[in-house]
């Protein structure tokens, strides 16, 4: 597929994986890492952006425990439309940008949030546009955490080392994020493997 098709599978999303469809799901065990891991590394006041925000049902669990300036992208309008349904206080005070990662973030100011974290977002963004790794290195003041899927969760998945595809046709690339983001001078300092998602936690260096 190519950077366009990829971009318009994920802005008209329906049915499963859609944003009702995880508001419906709501907070889960990775909404309860991330929050573990900004609790221990930031005040409830730091700034946060979240990358795929969708629903928000992340962000909606990080404002339940006190985090106060919270922001998202997301490609899909549907996602603010269940947003300020499902979460209409989360909607309502928070800050959140309607487009694709690689058009909203070169936007946002050196630095500009103390913490930048995608769960299962970065995995799907296409080789063409691999250059927005750089930008949310650049856009992080302290933490990085991403959850992505690195490798192949099931056995009859396909062998290919470098790409699969959910449904058949939303693409799933893998990417080794520990070499990515300390090749641009972030310092890998914690990192879990899951059953599914691989979360790593990344400083800026000083």
């Amino acid at each position: 597929m190519d950077h366009n098709s990829v971009r318009e599978t994920w802005e008209n999303r329906a049915g499963e994986y859609s944003p009702a469809y995880y508001a419906h799901h709501g907070p889960n065990e990775t909404s309860r890492v991330i929050c573990e891991i900004l609790s221990g590394s930031l005040p409830r006041d730091a700034s946060v952006l979240e990358l795929g925000c969708g629903s928000g049902r992340h962000l909606a669990h990080l404002a339940d425990n006190g985090f106060e300036d919270l922001s998202g992208v997301d490609i899909n309008p549907e996602a603010f439309d269940t947003m300020r349904e499902t979460y209409p206080a989360l909607a309502a005070e928070g800050t959140f940008h309607c487009g694709p990662i690689e058009e909203v973030i070169e936007e946002f100011d050196d630095g500009q949030f103390d913490a930048v974290y995608s769960v299962e977002t970065l995995q799907h963004l296409h080789p063409d546009v691999e250059w927005v790794f750089e930008e949310v290195a650049r856009i992080t003041d302290s933490v990085l955490v991403t959850a992505e899927i690195e490798r192949p969760v099931r056995d009859s998945a396909p062998s290919d080392a470098d790409v699969n595809y959910v449904d058949d046709d939303t693409p799933l690339y893998y990417r080794d994020w520990n070499s990515i983001f300390t090749s641009l001078g972030l310092v890998e300092i914690d990192v879990v493997h899951g059953d599914r998602d691989t979360t790593r936690t990344f400083r800026v260096s000083d």
